[in-house]
């Protein structure tokens, strides 16, 4: 009997992306979710649920049988795309940022569950670099130094580069980084 109950459980499978996806703030972003599972269905139930760190997860929406059952808060959100167990996040905000559960019950002679946490990671794309120069005159004479400071408004994973002529600067006895 165990053998059999746990051929049951292993009928149920269920495809994700990989582990983590990245979207793009303001854009729409989706989760890509396949299941197939080789036993008679009488009813079949999707849930996504959303997880922060330290918090518990909150209920997004779900469908039985194809029929969409949103939470309303979420519901011009998310979007569930039945037959399979997609969803889709428009527009994604950095506060999207966390971990996505989707859980797929199906009922026939027995249930088999399945479940796969995606993590979303949010990316801001990066603005346009400003430069400050000081002296705001940007001349130097002969003897004095000049520093360039870059800053960008908004961006993650910002890295910085200096260029001179096309090419690389590299830190040596007249130029210095910070």
């Amino acid at each position: 009997f165990f053998h059999f109950y746990a051929g049951i459980c292993s009928a149920l499978k269920l495809t994700v992306p990989s582990h983590t996806v990245h979207g793009i703030e303001g854009q729409p972003l989706h989760l890509t979710v396949d299941y197939n599972f080789n036993a008679t269905a009488s009813e079949i139930q999707i849930i996504w649920l959303f997880e922060k760190s330290q918090s518990n997860p909150k209920y997004l929406l779900g469908s039985v049988n194809q029929r969409v059952v949103p939470d309303l808060e979420y519901q011009h959100k998310f979007t569930l795309i039945p037959p399979n167990a997609s969803l889709r996040i428009n527009p994604l905000h950095i506060s999207d940022e966390g971990n996505y559960i989707v859980k797929v019950n199906v009922r026939g002679n027995g249930t088999i569950a399945a479940s796969q946490k995606i993590q979303v990671a949010v990316d801001v794309p990066v603005t346009k670099p400003t430069v400050h120069t000081e002296p705001s005159s940007g001349v130097v004479e002969y003897v004095g130094n000049i520093t360039l400071k870059c800053t960008v408004a908004r961006g993650t994973r910002v890295a910085y580069q200096w260029l001179k002529n096309g090419k690389r600067l590299h830190a040596g006895p007249n130029y210095t980084f910070s």
